[in-house]
């Protein structure tokens, strides 16, 4: 089983007090979790220094992540740089370059998986994480194994391509056409693959498809689903036409602020600061409480500066209760135990991640269901012909003849 952990900035768009991931991390050591990637999407490694350091006292598998960007920043000598901390000052079983953007391309994998590897010691696994935002992330696995890369993340398909990573099956083959051997169990991956799709029919559900290359998105470089986000604030106000024009201003404000990397929480930021800008016509005349935190270092150290002029705006501009010197956060746990002091710490972590009554609904509501009942055909047919406009149906299948008033 494979977990993933997130720094000071993985619930919501608030920081974190170092506490909780370690909890988070422990708990899931404690449920039989013993391979995790770690990762810190600003790039500020001290940050999960103590958390990889926490892994391996546990026994874990512990795989240092490095989150993939396009930048002037993010160069060939940064993650090496990189790799070479995480080997020595937590001791990572593994590194992982962890491309959420789908922003890799078959020429950039050629310098950057080399310089990441030269900075390994023989022997350590390499893996590669994409996605097929691009229509490149198939591509770019095949280029990188003959460089070095010993694991591919991939999908079942149809939970595949679109936005997620290359296909399982897909893979497979093309790997064997090149000579690699693959170890894995087609039989079973064909019926997980026929389950899928067959779910995917009963409940109306769209399948992964390959996407079409956007040079654009290269540019911008906006997640899929914060896009469907803007266009909807945008139509919202009146504004649907200024979607391309949001979309230059994320790659302007990524500029502003010293580059950050276009994940969760921090593609929220710029997205956000990217409408208000547009919206209001000028820049940085609005600015959100967690932009002029990430500006003033709340969220760890940044990669490049802000620009001067824009860091005074989002000072003038942000709420004046923010601090400009970050506070030192105090511990979640002792609060959290002392308000529930009856629940486990698996409760308490989904207390403090869901407020309001959320756990209180989750717990009322019991388990979820642990299997899903597939319909036989012939009822997912006449489920499909409702609405349809058809009054007297007549099915035929051999000898067997079924006469039915819709």
């Amino acid at each position: 089983m494979y977990g993933a952990v997130h720094s000071k900035s993985g619930i919501g768009f608030n920081i974190v007090p170092d506490d909780i991931p370690l909890l988070w991390l422990e708990r899931l050591s404690a449920n039989g979790m013993k391979r995790v990637r770690i990762y810190e999407p600003l790039g500020d490694l001290d940050i999960i220094f103590p958390l990889l350091r926490r892994a391996k006292a546990l026994g874990v598998y512990a795989v240092g992540a490095l989150p993939y960007s396009l930048s002037p920043v993010h160069t060939d000598e940064l993650y090496a740089q990189n790799t070479r901390d995480l080997i020595k000052e937590a001791g990572v079983d593994a590194i992982m370059l962890k491309d959420a953007g789908g922003l890799l391309t078959p020429d950039r994998i050629r310098t950057l998986v080399p310089a990441i590897r030269r900075a390994m010691p023989a022997g350590m696994p390499l893996e590669l994480h994409s996605h097929c935002t691009t229509g490149l992330a198939p591509l770019v696995y095949l280029e990188s194994v003959g460089l070095g890369v010993d694991a591919l993340h991939t999908s079942i398909a149809p939970l595949a391509n679109g936005e997620a990573q290359p296909a399982t099956q897909t893979m497979i083959r093309n790997l064997r056409d090149r000579g690699y051997r693959v170890d894995l169990d087609e039989d079973l991956i064909a019926s997980i693959s026929e389950t899928l799709g067959q779910i995917a029919d009963q409940e109306g559900k769209p399948v992964g498809v390959p996407k079409a290359y956007d040079a654009f998105h290269y540019e911008h470089q906006a997640p899929g689903g914060m896009q469907s986000n803007f266009r909807l604030s945008l139509a919202e106000a009146g504004l649907s036409d200024k979607f391309d024009d949001v979309l230059r201003e994320c790659a302007r404000i990524r500029a502003d602020l010293g580059w950050p990397i276009m994940i969760t929480p921090f593609a929220q930021f710029v997205g956000t600061q990217a409408v208000l800008n547009v919206v209001h016509g000028e820049r940085y005349r609005v600015v959100p409480d967690e932009v002029k935190k990430y500006a003033l270092g709340y969220y760890g150290k940044l990669l490049a500066p802000v620009d001067p002029l824009v860091l005074e705006k989002i000072i003038a501009n942000g709420s004046q209760d923010i601090a400009l010197v970050p506070p030192e956060i105090p511990p979640a746990l002792p609060a959290l135990r002392a308000k529930y002091p009856d629940a486990s710490d698996e409760e308490r972590l989904l207390r403090y991640a869901f407020p309001g009554s959320q756990i209180d609904d989750m717990l009322a509501a019991g388990p979820i269901a642990q299997r899903y009942e597939l319909l036989p055909p012939v009822v997912q047919l006449i489920r499909g012909l409702r609405g349809s406009g058809l009054r007297d149906v007549s099915l035929q299948y051999g000898n067997t003849r079924l006469a039915l008033r819709v």
